[in-house]
């Protein structure tokens, strides 16, 4: 059944976008993910320095 629901979404989408609005969906949930996890990762890794200058 999810596999159903998850292809009528799909479809959906792909008749009431135009390409370029697809595309630029896309393109921008990725851009938004990139900068959290990079963020993220600096995050971590300053975390981790300042716990082994303390030590």
């Amino acid at each position: 059944m999810k596999k159903w629901s998850f292809f009528s979404i799909a479809i959906l989408a792909l008749l009431t976008l135009t390409s370029c609005e697809a595309v630029e969906t896309i393109f921008k949930a990725g851009m938004w993910w990139g900068i959290i996890l990079v963020v993220g990762v600096i995050a971590i890794i300053l975390w981790l320095f300042s716990r082994g200058r303390n030590s």
